[in-house]
């Protein structure tokens, strides 16, 4: 058995799980088996994204979540979608300070 920890947080709660899992389970078997998804129903694993140690698990860098085998002691974190595009969130805070004459000037 691997020990891992599987990992989800809103911003008033979070949940940190360490769970054993078979050798040769993926990051999706493990978020799977450990029942944060009875916990959390606002998780949807068919649109969430996975990671590990903050490095997303994406086909590209990283392997998917259904081809990641999970190595010993990984952290496998379910990652909520944003809420706001980080850019829009910018250039609301900019036009919020040129409006309030609030800036670096």
């Amino acid at each position: 058995m691997i020990p891992v920890e599987v990992a989800y947080a809103l911003p008033q709660r979070q949940c940190l799980l360490q769970i054993d899992v078979a050798d040769g389970c993926t990051a999706l078997q493990a978020v799977q088996q450990s029942g944060i998804l009875a916990q959390f129903s606002e998780i949807d694993l068919a649109t969430a994204s996975l990671g590990v140690f903050s490095r997303l698990l994406d086909g590209h860098t990283l392997p998917l979540p259904q081809d990641y085998v999970v190595q010993p002691h990984d952290r496998i974190e379910i990652y909520r979608p944003l809420l706001v595009d980080p850019k829009q969130a910018r250039l609301r805070r900019a036009a919020k300070k040129r409006h309030t004459g609030k800036g670096g000037q």
